[in-house]
């Protein structure tokens, strides 16, 4: 049994080591301009994250263009050079098997912002105050609690 454990753990931390040499390797042939596609020109793509499956046979790259440029061309673009980028990935990270790539949007950004906004709604942040007000009346009665009382006369 311990020897299944190990290899979980090591099946664990193999795809994100190789996720994150992916999205490094693939960040340096974008930043190159390795890619002559004229939906890339002038737009500089941000590989925010890589997901690979635990066998290593595929990989779901988030991709955000900077500046907030539109998404869509970026995606195509990619996508037709999907075969390309494999074989200069396969090349540069020496695997044994290059994984089937595919591309999407991250939405994490978006996401976040919008959590923000809801944040900085009126309603939620009058709901945070009286938590936090809570929080600190119920902090200060444990250590008026602590301090008072609580001890013999030996001062245990």
């Amino acid at each position: 049994m311990v020897r299944e454990e190990r290899s979980e753990k090591a099946a664990g931390q193999r795809p994100l080591r190789v996720g994150e040499a992916l999205r490094h390797a693939l960040a340096e042939i974008l930043e190159r301009g390795d890619l002559r596609d004229p939906d890339l020109q002038g737009v500089p793509v941000t590989v925010t994250e890589v997901r690979v499956t635990p066998d290593l046979r595929s990989a779901v790259i988030f991709i955000l263009p900077l500046g907030g440029g539109k998404v869509a061309p970026a995606l195509a673009a990619l996508t037709r050079a999907t075969p390309y980028l494999r074989g200069v990935l396969a090349r540069m990270l020496r695997l044994k098997f290059a994984p089937s790539l595919r591309f999407r949007a991250d939405q994490s950004f978006d996401e976040a912002g919008r959590i923000a906004a809801l944040l900085r709604d009126p309603r939620v942040a009058a709901d945070l105050d009286a938590d936090a007000e809570g929080l600190r009346d119920s902090e200060d009665k444990a250590k008026s609690s602590k301090t008072s009382g609580g001890s013999d006369a030996n001062g245990r």
